[in-house]
């Protein structure tokens, strides 16, 4: 019976995790990828309302890093939009690019994240966009936590390969944010010890 049995999913408190989590390796490549996630796209990144509200809060503290353009673009949609399937997102401008960004030597950055860097402001960024390429939908029973392989992310894949971290400890910090030390100390025994 032993060979029948094979595991396809873990599940943690309430999320249920993929093993491509558990198994593929990861490291973003910005200096390949250019901040290909903050541009690409039909739609902003998924925000709660209480991290919509945070933003506009947060707003004069990163404002300064914004083009002209972008600031009247937030005048113009405000800190969050509904997109087509109804989601709470982040308004997005030009060619797709998130409202709340800039080009930094060729790369796509986070206002937001410069001045969390700069020790501005105390809320690094969404935790989406924190946890990206991991992706989290939220049901009522249960939070689907996956990763979504896109093909802006290769040179991601490629760094992580070349240097052997796995995804679930290069997002290590995300996912303690989203769901808490314990719950991230029972991944890495997860991690460690499946036979996957």
């Amino acid at each position: 019976m032993d060979g029948l049995f094979h595991i396809i999913m873990l599940q943690i408190g309430k999320a249920v995790i993929s093993l491509d989590i558990l198994q593929k390796e990861f490291c973003c490549d910005l200096d390949k990828c250019k901040g290909a996630c903050c541009v690409d796209g039909d739609s902003g990144a998924p925000i709660t309302l209480e991290e919509a509200k945070t933003i506009q809060r947060l707003y004069p503290d990163f404002e300064e890093y914004l083009s002209d353009f972008n600031k009247e673009e937030i005048k113009r949609q405000g800190f969050s939009v509904l997109d087509s399937d109804g989601d709470l997102v982040t308004p997005i401008v030009g060619n797709n690019e998130c409202v709340f960004t800039f080009v930094d030597n060729g790369v796509t950055k986070c206002a937001i994240e410069r001045a969390y860097f700069e020790k501005k402001i105390a809320f690094r960024k969404p935790v989406s966009c924190h946890l990206f390429p991991i992706r989290i939908t939220e049901y009522k029973r249960f939070d689907a936590v996956n990763y979504q392989q896109l093909n802006i992310c290769k040179p991601g894949i490629t760094c992580g390969v070349t240097n052997g971290i796995p995804l679930w400890k290069y997002l290590q910090e995300p996912l303690i944010r989203k769901y808490g030390k314990e719950w991230y100390k029972e991944l890495t025994y997860a991690a460690e010890n499946l036979e996957l």
